[in-house]
């Protein structure tokens, strides 16, 4: 029979080496040694059964998104990732299933190069959280409050396609390939955070959907910022999937593609797109920040407005 520490071996034997970690799986706290002259950066995302991922998904789709989310908010802040906790939550303790977990969140830890030191299993509904550290040179993290007037808002990818996936989803019918791998798998956008320091103002990742988040930016730094949808980019395959009013509400309000949003002066531009190429990230620029306040649209020149700004957990309906 399969027990706790059984799990907890079999998680231990799949982690990334580090010698930065003096200490990690297997003590009540790990030990690591934060690089001199940086600063740590830290962020933690859950991920529960039904709410952001189907039942029906595959272990390792589940191992590797909840890894990404969290490194997506690390690049958001144009910190590089290095260590990383894992807490479990399971009906059962189902070794197969940790086990193709784990092949997904391992794939992902070691492109980046991210060890897991520490965390918990546990029973319950299932659910994983997840904390990853980085680091960051001092004063010069991305942050939601230093856009400036005038500045460019830029996206990075295409945006949509997550949404459209658990549209397809919830509306009973085939899913497109294409859509729901961006749903399962999205690509954490850090070496286009890390090029972007000193160049970008401020910048966050879209999970909860570009207008919401774009809306931080602007509420963080006292600014209004306004978009011109037709700009935004979409993939060949929303377009194919969805007509034209069903992929601009999904642009505008849907999450989980963790792209990044960023502002930066004009005068940067094409420094904006060298970092870009260095990256091999596509970006596009959308809008423009100004006095004011909110988050307007235009589309073909005309005020543009949604049903919904983006996710909220706990707004009814949600």
């Amino acid at each position: 029979m399969t027990g706790e520490f059984d799990l907890i071996d079999r998680i231990r034997a799949r982690v990334v080496a580090r010698d930065d970690v003096r200490l990690g799986i297997g003590d009540d706290a790990a030990v690591l040694a934060v690089p001199d002259g940086l600063q740590l950066v830290v962020a933690m995302d859950t991920l529960n059964a039904g709410v952001h991922f189907p039942e029906t998904t595959a272990p390792a789709d589940i191992g590797w998104k909840a890894l990404a989310v969290n490194l997506s908010d690390v690049a958001a802040m144009g910190a590089v990732p290095a260590w990383c906790t894992l807490s479990l939550s399971m009906p059962d303790a189902d070794a197969s299933w940790v086990e193709a977990f784990l092949d997904g969140f391992d794939a992902l830890a070691r492109a980046h190069g991210v060890a897991l030191v520490g965390g918990d299993t546990t029973r319950g509904p299932l659910s994983i959280c997840v904390t990853v550290h980085g680091v960051v040179a001092p004063g010069r993290a991305l942050r939601r409050a230093a856009a400036c007037a005038g500045d460019d808002i830029w996206i990075s990818g295409t945006i949509g396609d997550a949404a459209g996936a658990l549209r397809q989803w919830r509306d009973g019918g085939a899913i497109d390939a294409v859509l729901r791998a961006r749903f399962d798998r999205p690509s954490p956008r850090l070496a286009l955070g890390d090029a972007l320091v000193g160049i970008a103002h401020a910048a966050i990742d879209v999970s909860d959907g570009l207008l919401a988040d774009l809306g931080h930016i602007a509420r963080a730094s006292g600014l209004a910022a306004e978009i011109e949808l037709d700009e935004v980019p979409a993939s060949a395959a929303l377009r194919a999937a969805f007509d034209a009013d069903v992929r601009h509400l999904l642009q505008a309000s849907g999450g989980d593609d963790y792209e990044l949003c960023f502002t930066a002066p004009p005068s940067v531009a094409d420094a904006v797109r060298d970092a870009a190429r260095v990256s091999a990230t596509p970006v596009a620029r959308i809008g423009r920040m100004h006095a004011g306040t909110g988050v307007s649209v235009l589309l073909a020149g005309a005020p543009w407005a949604p049903s919904a700004s983006g996710w909220d957990h706990f707004a009814a309906g949600a």
